[in-house]
C-alpha cells in the first residue's frame, strides 16, 4: 500500500482543525483512550446541554495524522450526540474498519477510507469515539 494514498491532502487538511478544539479542563466530564497497537492517546473534555447530548468539547492528542484526523472529524459532527449516539457510531465504525459493514454513518468518515486498509491505524481512528464513550458514560453514572 502507498502512502501516498493514507496521507492524503484531505486527510492532512483535517490535523490542523484540531486548534479549533483545545484542550478545556474546566469543563466537567472527561474521558480517556489509548490506541493498543500504537500507543496514541486521546484526553477529552466535555460539557452537556440540559438533554445530555455534547454541548462542548477540547482536546488533547497524541496520535499520528489518521488519529488527528479521526479527532477533528468526531469534533466536527459530536455536538448534539448523546451516549447512545456515540456507542452507536462506534459499533458501526468497528464493524466498518473490520469489514463486516459498510462505512459508518458519521460525515466526513469518507476522508478516513484509505485508513480502513491499515490495521495498525485502527486504533488511532477509535480513539476520540471511546474516549467519548468513557465521558459519558462517567456523566451517566454519576445520574
Amino acid at each position: 500500500m502507498s502512502t501516498e494514498k493514507l496521507y492524503s491532502p484531505d486527510l492532512l487538511g483535517l490535523t490542523v482543525e484540531l486548534a479549533n478544539w483545545p484542550a478545556m479542563e474546566n469543563l466537567p466530564l472527561h474521558g480517556e483512550a489509548r490506541a493498543p497497537t500504537c500507543g496514541s492517546t486521546l484526553q477529552l473534555d466535555l460539557s452537556l446541554d440540559g438533554l445530555g447530548r455534547i454541548d462542548a468539547l477540547g482536546m488533547r492528542i497524541r496520535a499520528c495524522a489518521v488519529g488527528q484526523a479521526s479527532a477533528a472529524i468526531f469534533a466536527r459532527h459530536a455536538k448534539g450526540c448523546d451516549l447512545a449516539a456515540i456507542k452507536a457510531a462506534h459499533d458501526r465504525m468497528e464493524g466498518w474498519l473490520e469489514g463486516e459493514a459498510p462505512i459508518a454513518d458519521w460525515p466526513d468518515l469518507d476522508k478516513l477510507a484509505a485508513a480502513r486498509d491499515y490495521p495498525a491505524r485502527h486504533g488511532a481512528i477509535m480513539l476520540p469515539w471511546k474516549a467519548a464513550i468513557s465521558a459519558l458514560s462517567s456523566a451517566a453514572s454519576a445520574s
